[in-house]
């Protein structure tokens, strides 16, 4: 797990939001994981870290690998989120998490 992804398990934590399963393999045969996920409710966490120092999903390959990834996952009825670190730490992401959790619930 990386910083940014304790930093937002931290944050869902102290928000007392369901705890998402990290790492979880959501593809049948590919070995795609998700950063967090709460499988119940197909809702699944992917953060970009490393975007401003030439990470993985900067380069040309990195991306077609995430879109790639993100399509079979929305193929298979996962919505994903994807954050990246200022997100993180000004709570972007922590409040785009609890709107979507806070939308199952009325639905």
């Amino acid at each position: 797990m990386s910083a940014l992804e304790r930093q937002l398990s931290e944050q869902l934590r102290y928000a007392e939001l369901p705890t998402p399963v990290t790492e979880w393999r959501f593809h049948p045969v590919r070995r795609w994981r998700f950063d967090l996920a709460w499988p119940d409710r197909m809702l699944a966490v992917e953060v970009q870290g490393g975007i401003y120092r030439g990470g993985g999903h900067t380069s040309v390959a990195g991306l077609k690998r995430d879109i790639e990834k993100s399509n079979a996952a929305t193929m298979l009825g996962w919505r994903v989120l994807l954050v990246h670190g200022d997100m993180v730490r000004d709570g972007t992401a922590l409040a785009l998490i609890e709107d979507a959790l806070r939308g199952d619930d009325t639905t």
